[in-house]
């Protein structure tokens, strides 16, 4: 087998994190060719992969081991380095960080005839997981080990049906006396000799023999017996509908990362704050449910009592968190509202740009701006009071907020206001920071920091702080040539390290947009000043979701299908903003939670319902359109498998649709404009229950 469990589950024959990251460390010593090719981590653009892939990097450093790290934006983009890879004789060590779960990986195709001397590690949230990457055996499964939360000792049924259609004879279709061999031909065949003796699978390996009576093949005690063609097919549904019930998310990377440094006894703020990055990312984007969110909050809430104790007397409350000192890095436990970056914002924005409050409020209506306003009235906020950075904020309001929140909310439906969370301090340089906004921050550098324009609202520019002009444009360009060169320094090119010459290469090619967002977030995560001013672009991201959810609604371009809703965005001032995934998938998540509460919900094929949401954005630059599907759930905080997965596949190969997935997720996909009629028509025929 090859799944490691948790340490809590860990057997003497079944290691567990500790144990592989010491192999990955001998291996790396008793190479001969070491080098930064020796251990390679290969990082999917996400905000938890980036966490875990920066937990996974000190924990290397520390024992000094050199290796590299690249980014990778989808199956295609891994295809291709894969194949750069089969060159690299050094390579003893590959990591994937939420990738690679569900694709078959013993397999030709990616690693199977790769060196025996690569061991690939697969640490991967999302689910289902490939049945022969788990269950696989032999010398080419023992190299791929895939790093499990403990779901696979719930998969005894799994299990038993794949390696029963994988090994176990298949059903005989004619006589059973048929297909017998003579004693004179099983006692002359080699190969049969041979594989009873070599590493093959048991179909190969299972026994030939006579009677002595009849001269027929009489089966022995330990031979496998033929399965019926019941049984088959009953195995055969069991794996279907592991692959096909759709897909979700489980333990985050960055928690499975911080498990291995607790271990190792490494465990420190800097690792637990990373982990918490990673477990505020899947929540905020409904990736996890509350109930597994809180989960893995008692844990960490446990972790940061340990190692951030408050001297006597210091509360940690929403209003009064400070930093201690000027070295302060601690980090608090808090309750966090679903305000959107209330602390760097004023507080009508923050409201306003809450997806929570737009689906109770009704902003994108007059009515339910009033509503807004009369709320804060209500609890005795003045205008002006209300249109103040928070910072800025008069302490008694600050103070007041939440327990008049309490009281007032609630008679506008505002009754989940909050959620536990953490606050992280940066001493003097910063006021702290809490995990929601940082995800914000950090998402934003990956959607849009590069690859698109975006216009940010400056500080003062409102009720006439600066009478001409009112914004600038992010730069993301700035120091372009030292980006270029820290990115092939770490990895992410096949380049020679040679930088000198690159204005002047005609052969090198411009490094893509997307990977300059990757290195400018993934730096950002430890780089205080890079967080803050990225804020600002984070809220230029809400404005423009807030303007194109408003116009989707109130020019009523929500289509309603037989299964599911869709939206087509082909024209506005927004459209190539939209025509990144990541944005994209934003504003469908906004979508669900402001239509939550007014759509009624699709049933499901298995009696359950939800608000299943197709969106497409035309790409003009391509002729394509991304589309993205969404399951949403009809209750805040609950998660629905993702079905669309599955559901794009058939509808594409039904259409014989132009596509590519150019992402991990499965769920969003590019297609040609001109098919994407008939995509949509033949997804509304895949079947019930999508």
């Amino acid at each position: 087998m090859v799944y490691l469990p948790p340490p809590q589950l860990a057997t003497a024959s079944r290691p567990s994190y500790g144990e592989a990251y010491a192999n990955i460390l001998a291996s790396h010593r008793r190479s001969p060719l070491t080098s930064a090719s020796s251990v390679i981590l290969l990082v999917a653009p996400d905000v938890d992969a980036l966490c875990a892939a920066k937990m996974l990097a000190e924990l290397l450093k520390q024992d000094d081991v050199m290796h590299r790290t690249i980014p990778v934006s989808g199956v295609a983009e891994l295809e291709i380095i894969r194949d750069e890879l089969a060159t690299y004789n050094e390579l003893h060590t590959l990591i994937l960080v939420n990738m690679g779960a569900i694709l078959d990986l013993p397999s030709p195709a990616w690693f199977g005839e790769f060196s025996t001397h690569l061991t690939v590690y697969v640490i991967d949230s999302t689910r289902p997981q490939n049945l022969a990457s788990l269950f696989g055996g032999g010398d080419i499964g023992d190299r791929i080990v895939l790093w499990d939360d403990g779901e696979v000792n719930n998969m005894d049924v799994q299990r038993q049906a794949w390696e029963a259609l994988e090994y176990e004879p298949e059903p005989d279709s004619g006589d059973d006396d048929s297909d017998f061999d003579s004693e004179d031909e099983m006692q002359n065949d080699p190969a049969l000799d041979e594989d009873s003796t070599a590493g093959s699978s048991p179909r190969k390996r299972r026994s030939h023999s006579l009677n002595e009576h009849g001269g027929k093949r009489a089966k022995l005690d330990n031979e496998p017996s033929r399965m019926s063609h019941e049984q088959r097919a009953k195995y055969q549904a069991v794996v279907e509908k592991h692959y096909a019930s759709g897909s979700w998310y489980s333990q985050s990377a960055s928690a499975t990362i911080y498990i291995l440094a607790t271990v190792l006894e490494r465990a420190d703020c800097d690792l637990l704050w990373f982990a918490i990055l990673g477990l505020t990312y899947q929540y905020t984007t409904s990736r996890i449910s509350r109930q597994s969110y809180e989960k893995y909050h008692t844990i960490y809430y446990d972790e940061v009592s340990r190692l951030n104790p408050l001297p006597a007397g210091v509360t940690s409350s929403i209003e009064t968190i400070t930093a201690l000192g000027p070295d302060d890095l601690s980090i608090r436990s808090t309750e966090e509202l679903r305000f959107t970056l209330l602390r760097h914002w004023t507080l009508y924005d923050a409201m306003f740009h809450s997806s929570y409050v737009a689906g109770k409020l009704g902003i994108w209506k007059e009515r339910g701006r009033k509503r807004l306003t009369g709320l804060l009235a209500k609890m005795g906020f003045s205008i002006p009071q209300t249109q103040q950075l928070h910072a800025h904020m008069d302490l008694d309001l600050k103070h007041q907020l939440r327990s008049k929140l309490d009281a007032i909310a609630p008679e506008y439906g505002l009754g989940e206001l909050t959620y536990p969370s953490f606050v992280r301090c940066f001493g003097y340089r910063a006021p702290p920071l809490s995990a929601a906004d940082t995800v914000e921050a950090v998402g934003a550098l990956l959607d849009v920091a590069g690859g698109i324009r975006m216009e940010l609202e400056v500080e003062g520019a409102r009720h006439g702080g600066e009478w001409f002009g009112s914004g600038r444009v992010w730069e993301s360009s700035k120091h372009a040539h030292d980006e270029v060169r820290e990115s092939r320094e770490r990895g992410d090119t096949n380049g020679d390290g040679d930088v000198d010459n690159l204005d002047n290469s005609e052969e090198r090619t411009e490094v893509p947009w997307w990977v300059k967002n990757f290195w400018a977030a993934y730096d950002a995560l430890s780089d205080i000043i890079s967080l803050r001013n990225a804020l600002a672009l984070s809220m230029s991201l809400h404005r423009a979701i807030i303007r194109q959810g408003t116009s989707i609604i109130e020019k009523q371009d929500i289509r309603t299908m037989r299964s599911h809703r869709v939206v087509v965005l082909s024209q506005g001032p927004d459209l190539a903003l939209f025509a990144h995934p990541g944005v994209l998938s934003r504003l469908a998540l906004w979508l669900i939670d402001a239509l939550r509460d007014k759509l009624p919900g699709t049933a499901l094929a298995r009696g359950k319902k939800s608000l299943p949401f197709v969106l497409a954005c035309l790409n003009e630059r391509t002729e394509s359109y991304i589309v993205v599907g969404v399951m949403g759930s009809l209750e805040l905080g609950d998660v629905t498998k993702n079905e669309f997965g599955l559901a794009f596949i058939n509808a594409k190969e039904r259409c014989n649709a132009r596509s590519s997935y150019n992402s991990f997720n499965t769920s969003i996909l590019e297609i040609d404009q001109e098919d994407l009629k008939v995509f949509l028509e033949a997804l509304c025929e895949v079947g019930e229950g999508y």
